[in-house]
């Protein structure tokens, strides 16, 4: 039975990885008329002077040199996946342009080279936050919480129910948080960051994916190994303490799953971050699942805002490919998203699980985004508690609210039904999640679902 229209087939995902050049043939010349009404859209903000094109196969040196002539613009990155494995496409460049050229007008000309596949703008994502463990005991993590525990919250996730039958989840399941770094020595986070052991800090690039010493991930802003730049990555930090705080330790909060590996992929810094970056992040991810077989099942995007990006949608059905869901915030702006996309929850890909925010009384939050064809489901995102780095390196706790904050839960539920059943592919494990959600009012013809993260039955 066909609960769930939105996303094709959900066995798409299972796709396998040696047949990555497949479906992007099939996505060729991207979507100019989306990234035309983007630009058209004053809400959504790009880098002033920069550009994606995605060269076609067929382009010659000349023709590529000649297109880049036409509007004086430079190669500034290569944004091929670092293994330089074929996907069936030309080059894909970050290209920089010089003053006095818009960058409509760039799009508008390079749009008609038959040496160009697409061009897009470099657009800029926001993250989607609004600014016997204590904080659970006390009351304050509803969002952990089911009809039947105590304390109990009816619209919680039913998280404690799971815990209460053993269902803590496994240290062999990988999360990736793509987002802000992480303070992975948080009282409540230290242990829960995978630590590469083929590339240890050496100065070499052991591994062969492009990136030096990558021992706890990438930062993608600073183009460095350091993943954790201090009090400015607390959305980063707090995220990750909602997938995976440490739950029986008696102290601060706990997360959805109590043990499994964080792989940290920053590339939000304090002025958002670029869809290069974004690319760049979701295919590193891809890569070490690829490179070193991790049991790698989600990652985590608490993040959006930009225009419609072929270049990105491609990286994550990449990501797809390589039977990874890629759970994304809805978004705030109080929109039905089926009628005004927020991206990238938005895309219609099978391996995208799209989360709007839900609060302690079952209410739709009044910022959440919403879309009875674009967004699966509700999960708690109103006042939530979690990890956040403080002073001198201090671990400290808060609570923000945001889509941001319901993503992670779904995140989460992912690994922990991973966790229980080990076999399970992506597509089945999306496909558990929304038929466990829990039918309420606020998200009847609101979500695919209409309903609410429940994992109280994993």
């Amino acid at each position: 039975m066909n609960q769930f229209p939105r996303r094709h087939a959900l066995a798409a995902i299972a796709l396998a990885a040696a047949a990555i050049a497949l479906p992007l043939s099939a996505q060729a010349q991207g979507r100019p008329d989306l990234v035309s009404q983007g630009l058209r859209d004053t809400s959504k903000q790009y880098v002033p002077d920069q550009l994606i094109v995605q060269f076609r196969a067929t382009a010659s040196e000349s023709g590529k040199a000649a297109a880049l002539a036409q509007v004086s613009g430079s190669i500034q990155l290569d944004l091929r996946l670092r293994d330089k494995r074929v996907d069936g496409r030309g080059d894909l460049q970050l290209v920089k342009l010089p003053a006095g050229i818009s960058v409509a007008a760039a799009v508008a000309a390079l749009q008609r080279r038959a040496e160009v596949d697409f061009v897009e703008p470099n657009w800029v994502y926001r993250h989607q936050a609004v600014s016997n463990d204590t904080y659970f005991t006390s009351g304050q993590l509803w969002g952990m919480y089911g009809a039947a525990t105590t304390p109990a919250n009816t619209f919680g996730t039913g998280a404690a129910t799971a815990w209460a039958n053993g269902k803590t989840c496994s240290a062999a399941v990988f999360v990736a948080v793509i987002d802000e770094g992480a303070m992975f020595s948080h009282a409540d986070l230290s242990g829960q960051f995978w630590v590469n052991p083929y590339d240890p800090v050496d100065g070499i690039d052991n591994d062969g994916n492009g990136y030096i010493d990558d021992v706890r991930g990438w930062d993608f802003v600073g183009d460095d190994n350091t993943t954790f730049d201090g009090r400015s990555d607390d959305h980063g930090t707090h995220v990750s303490g909602t997938i995976a705080g440490k739950g029986g330790n008696g102290a601060g909060v706990v997360g959805m799953c109590w043990s499994l590996k964080l792989i940290s992929a920053k590339f939000l810094g304090n002025n958002g971050g670029t869809t290069a970056d974004a690319v760049l992040a979701v295919d590193y991810v891809t890569d070490l699942k690829v490179l070193h077989s991790l049991n790698l099942v989600a990652s985590n995007n608490s993040w959006g805002g930009g225009g419609f990006s072929q270049a990105l949608q491609d990286a994550i059905t990449r990501a797809g490919q390589a039977e990874i869901l890629f759970v994304a915030s809805a978004g705030n702006s109080s929109q039905n998203s089926d009628v005004s996309p927020s991206y990238p929850a938005a895309y219609n890909n099978a391996n995208i699980i799209s989360v709007a925010s839900i609060d302690a009384n079952g209410a739709l939050s009044s910022f959440s985004n919403f879309g009875a064809t674009t967004v699966d489901l509700g999960a708690p995102g109103g006042n939530i508690f979690s990890t956040l780095p403080g002073r001198a390196g201090r671990s400290t706790y808060g609570s923000y609210s945001g889509t941001s904050m319901a993503a992670p839960h779904v995140t989460g539920a992912a690994a922990m039904y991973k966790s229980i059943n080990p076999g399970a592919t992506a597509a089945q494990v999306k496909a558990a999640i929304l038929a466990s959600a829990t039918p309420t009012a606020s998200l009847s013809g609101k979500t695919v679902t209409g309903g609410r993260l429940n994992v109280s039955g994993f």
